[in-house]
């Protein structure tokens, strides 16, 4: 992959960005994009014109060309869909970012006079065959993202006594088949895990063992995670066990996407709703190629609710 040595009118060839319009209150934008769909020597190059030169200096500094590829995707992936999102007022290129106290990034925005930035949250996650980025508005966000065929290195039981709750050990214990105990296990991290992210806080300041996911089927019999297209939807909460309540008014989603991975989202009630919200969460995904092609794929094979989810 080669990003010296750019043309600066390649931009004029591409196809634009379309604009889309903002998230509804408790309503999330899921967007994802699959590195092997991205071949293009050209688009690439395109790519590594929207970024930053210290972002670039980073994807440079990567070693392997692959893992640089997905660096570059990851960029990209914010930077285009977060400019969608402004009516074509900033480009991709011009997006300005910091972080949090606790690292979380954030956008920068550019105040003008004439226009106020839209009040956009986003957070982003990856693997090595899928880049999602999700996006709320005036609503915290974080998601994760998990390979279904993700291995583990260590037992699972032992690893799960490690970081989970006992309640989440003694579901998985309970599981006799392995290769379920497994899917479970990897459906509870992305839910764990989507829920620090929200909290933007970091790990050290909320542990997995601090918290305890629990969900429930329709049918209230307890922890039951299925990814079966005719079950019925399960219902996500988060318990704190610690001194600090992490907890209040946050909301999940978990499904299968791409037929290949687990995604969980989890954002911040907006304050409009209040505790009564208690409806699923609206969800839009869309599969992207940036310049080269969308596509929502909300309601398709492409996207299996298993928990918390209105598509």
């Amino acid at each position: 992959m080669n990003i010296h040595g750019l043309q600066s009118n390649f931009c004029s060839a591409q196809s634009p960005l379309l604009p889309v319009q903002l998230p509804s209150r408790m309503e999330s934008h899921l967007w994802y994009v699959l590195p092997e769909e991205v071949k293009s020597e050209s688009l690439l190059n395109r790519y590594s014109e929207l970024l930053s030169p210290s972002e670039k200096d980073n994807v440079l500094g990567i070693r392997g060309e692959e893992l640089k590829k997905r660096a570059l995707l990851a960029r990209t992936l914010v930077r285009t869909t977060i400019s969608r999102y402004t009516n074509h007022r900033v480009d991709p290129r011009s997006l300005k970012f910091k972080k949090n106290n606790h690292g979380k990034p954030e956008v920068e925005w550019q105040i003008a006079d004439d226009w106020q930035p839209p009040p956009l949250h986003f957070n982003i996650s990856h693997t090595s065959s899928l880049i999602a980025c999700g996006v709320t508005v005036d609503s915290p966000i974080g998601i994760d993202v998990e390979d279904k065929q993700r291995k583990l290195k260590n037992h699972i039981l032992a690893f799960a006594r490690r970081y989970f709750s006992s309640h989440e050990v003694e579901h998985l214990t309970s599981i006799s088949d392995i290769e379920i105990q497994r899917q479970q296990f990897i459906k509870l991290w992305t839910l764990k895990e989507a829920y620090v992210k929200a909290l933007g806080m970091g790990f050290s300041s909320a542990p997995f063992k601090t918290f305890t996911i629990r969900v429930r089927d329709a049918a209230k019999r307890g922890l039951h995670l299925s990814g079966d297209k005719d079950s019925e939807i399960s219902e996500i909460s988060v318990e704190s066990l610690g001194p600090v309540n992490l907890t209040t008014s946050w909301q999940f989603s978990l499904l299968e996407l791409a037929g290949s991975h687990y995604a969980a989202i989890c954002m911040e009630k907006h304050k409009a709703v209040g505790e009564k919200g208690n409806a699923p969460m609206k969800l839009t995904v869309r599969r992207t190629i940036p310049f080269v092609e969308d596509e929502c794929v909300t309601g398709t094979d492409a996207v299996l609710p298993i928990g918390g989810l209105n598509c």
